[in-house]
C-alpha cells in the first residue's frame, strides 16, 4: 500500500460522532484530542516501528521521540506512555530488548512523562514505540488545518533521515549517518515550546510521507496551496551526497508518485527533489506562522539551540493542497 492507503481504507467505517472529540481522522492529524473539561483536553497518539538503526539502545531513544513528537505537534505536552514491543525471543537474546527499552525510558524521562506499563508479544522480527497520552488546553490545540493565507512555514529539523539510514546499511557517510541518528533522537520539546510564544495558525511534524506529504496534508486541510524556497530547505550532513549516490529509500519513490501535486521547477537539482520526498523518522516540526512573527520565532529557535530551524516558504492562496517548490 502506498501513502494514505490505510487511511483511506480506515474512512470506509462508519464515522463516530462526539461533540467533545476535537480532533479526529478527518483531515489526517498527528494525533487524537478529547476535551475533558474546559481547562483540559487529552492528546492521544501511537506509533511503532522495526529498527532502523543497529544500536538497541539508540532505537529505542529514535522511536519513543518519534512517538512523543505526535503530542508535540498538537501543542501538548506528554504525560504518560505505554510500550509496544514485538520481540522475536528465539532469535535475539533479552539483553537487546532492554537495551531498547531502556532508550525509549530515557526519552520518555526526557520529555517529563512516565510509562505507565505497555504490551509484548512475540514477533519474527523487532519492533517498537509508543502509546502516549498527552494534555492541552481546548482552546489551545495545534492542528494541521488551520494555516492562513501569506503565513510563513517554520521547518525545525533538518531533513535526509531516509538517505542516510539507507546509506547506513551500505556503510557509507558515516559523519551523515551520525548526524541523522541525533535528529532523529532528538525530542521536539524545546522547538515546541520556544514556538507556544508565537501564533501559531497550524502545525505537524514531519515523518514517513515526507516533506512533500505532510506540507501537502496541512495545505489541503488549510484549504490552501503553499510554495517552498528549494534554496531555504535545511539538509542533513552528506544527505544530498547520499541522494546523489541514488541511496533512495523505496518510501520516497512511493511518496513522490503518491503526492503528484507537488510542482517542481525545472532548475531545482535531482537530489533536492529526492530529498522532499524522502520519508523521515523523528522529523521536525512544521508550524504555519504570520509572517509578521518568522523572524522573531526563527532567533528564539536558533538561541534556544533549535539551530536547523529554518523559513523554507509560504502558505498562498485558496487551494486543494497544491505545492510549488522553486
Amino acid at each position: 500500500m502506498g501513502p494514505g492507503a490505510l487511511t483511506k481504507v480506515l474512512r470506509q467505517l462508519p464515522q463516530m460522532k462526539d461533540p467533545k472529540l476535537i480532533v479526529g481522522i478527518d483531515t489526517s492529524d498527528d494525533a487524537g484530542v478529547y476535551k475533558l473539561n474546559d481547562e483540559t483536553a487529552l492528546i492521544q497518539t501511537v506509533d511503532f516501528f522495526p529498527p532502523i538503526v543497529d544500536d538497541p539502545y539508540q532505537f529505542g531513544q529514535i522511536a519513543a521521540a518519534n512517538s512523543l513528537s505526535d503530542v508535540y505537534a498538537m501543542g501538548g505536552r506528554p504525560v504518560t506512555a505505554m510500550n509496544l514491543v514485538a520481540f522475536p525471543v528465539c532469535r535475539l537474546p533479552g539483553e537487546v530488548l532492554l537495551e531498547i527499552l531502556r532508550g525509549g525510558q530515557a526519552k520518555v524521562m526526557e520529555a517529563g512523562a512516565v510509562i505507565a506499563g505497555g504490551h509484548t508479544i512475540e514477533d519474527s522480527e523487532p519492533k517498537y514505540g509508543l502509546s502516549v497520552t498527552g494534555l492541552v488546553h481546548p482552546d489551545k490545540v495545534w492542528t494541521n488545518a488551520g494555516a492562513r493565507e501569506g503565513d510563513g512555514l517554520i521547518l525545525t529539523k533538518a531533513i535526509g533521515t531516509g538517505v542516510l539510514t539507507t546509506a547506513a546499511r551500505a556503510d557509507m557517510f558515516a559523519e551523515g549517518v551520525t548526524a541523522a541518528v541525533e535528529s532523529m533522537k532528538t525530542l521536539n520539546r524545546k522547538a515546541a515550546e520556544i514556538l507556544q510564544s508565537f501564533t501559531v495558525h497550524a502545525c505537524t511534524d514531519v515523518t514517513g510521507f515526507s516533506l512533500m506529504g505532510h506540507m501537502h496534508e496541512m495545505a489541503m486541510a488549510s484549504g490552501l496551496a503553499a510554495e517552498v524556497d528549494s534554496q531555504a530547505l535545511p539538509f542533513l550532513t552528506e544527505a544530498r551526497d547520499a541522494a546523489s549516490m541514488g541511496l533512495i529509500p523505496a518510501g520516497a519513490y512511493r511518496n513522490r508518485e503518491h503526492f503528484a501535486m507537488v510542482n517542481i521547477n525545472s532548475e531545482v537539482p535531482e537530489n533536492v527533489i529526492d530529498l522532499c520526498f524522502d520519508p523521515q523518522t523523528s522529523g521536525g516540526l512544521l508550524a504555519s506562522l504570520p509572517q509578521q512573527e518568522i523572524a522573531a520565532a526563527l532567533d528564539a529557535l536558533q538561541q534556544a539551540g533549535v539551530t536547523a530551524a529554518s523559513c523554507i516558504g509560504r502558505m498562498k492562496t485558496a487551494g486543494r493542497g497544491e505545492i510549488h517548490v522553486y
